[in-house]
């Protein structure tokens, strides 16, 4: 594939295996399809923000005082992109409940494949903050690679990008424009079909999460 293991984390726990699987079937409903989303981003999201950093801190417990630690530094900033980012959105807010949240509109233009952005708000502090970018699918990886373009301009401390499907062509454009990104993924599937759709895959997330066609 070519692909950078440096920077392409793919998460192999059994219970994120096992959800994924059922996720792909075609059979499952749209609210089971929602519900191990959710699950599945919860699971996800404890392996994209182990090296969180933590600082010592004195507390009270009911029998003494002791040192012990928590999240170190300004708050997480998640960053959905619509629309079906933000199935995974709900999971890792799950985790860490106090992120700041942004949202990046994109579509592919159906002709070109190429992403076009119709919404942009981010919350008002970006800067020197952890950015955490969500969406299920690494596609064509256009759409990813445009919204860590505007986000960088907002001078984050890092960027990392979680989503559930990868196809490889999606983790080679996005490592090549953006070498300092670390992807997290359940699966690197086998490649793109014409239309830009990932294979085996499950279809599209947005419209298996919404009911839509």
């Amino acid at each position: 594939m070519n692909l950078n293991p440096q920077t392409l984390h793919v998460i192999q726990h059994p219970l994120v295996q096992h959800k994924l699987t059922l996720m792909r079937v075609k059979t499952t409903s749209t609210n089971g399809f929602r519900r191990l989303l959710n699950e599945l981003s919860t699971l996800m999201a404890y392996e994209v923000t182990r090296d969180m950093p933590v600082q010592e801190v004195e507390i009270e417990t009911p029998l003494e005082t002791m040192m012990a630690p928590m999240i170190d530094g300004k708050k997480l900033v998640l960053v959905s992109i619509l629309r079906a980012g933000g199935g995974i959105l709900d999971g890792v807010l799950n985790v860490v409940p106090g992120a700041r949240v942004g949202h990046i509109g994109l579509y592919r233009d159906p002709d070109t494949l190429q992403a076009v952005e119709y919404y942009f708000k981010m919350p008002s502090e970006v800067a020197e903050r952890d950015v955490i970018v969500v969406d299920p699918m690494l596609a064509t990886g256009n759409s990813v690679v445009a919204a860590v373009r505007r986000i960088k301009e907002l001078k984050p401390r890092s960027i990392k990008f979680m989503c559930l499907l990868a196809a490889p062509e999606g983790v080679r454009l996005l490592q090549q424009e953006h070498p300092d990104v670390h992807i997290y993924t359940a699966a690197v599937d086998r490649e793109l079909n014409a239309h830009g759709y990932i294979l085996p895959g499950l279809g599209d997330a947005g419209d298996r999460i919404f009911g839509t066609k």
